[in-house]
């Protein structure tokens, strides 16, 4: 359960439970807060890292096509042969 620290005058911080729908919504507070903090990229940022990521994953999805084609022939094909 959530809790809150009271601070007193000088003595020991107390410390008192908070509620469920208090503690949510003082975390949705602090995502507020930390979400103004960020650096958000610009639309051409966007679009060249979006560019090179799709470039990215095209040419490694044609590298395992190849790979499994290559691998798909040599056990079957010539695997098949020894038997």
């Amino acid at each position: 359960m959530a809790t809150e620290v009271m601070t007193g005058g000088g003595g020991s911080p107390q410390v008192r439970p908070r509620g469920r729908i208090a503690g949510f919504i003082q975390f949705l507070r602090d995502v507020r807060n930390e979400l103004r903090k960020v650096t958000w990229p610009t639309l051409d940022e966007l679009k060249k890292a979006t560019t090179v990521i799709v470039i990215f994953v095209t040419v490694l999805g044609i590298a395992i096509g190849l790979m499994d084609s290559f691998f798909q022939f040599v056990f079957v094909k010539l695997v098949a042969r020894l038997f």
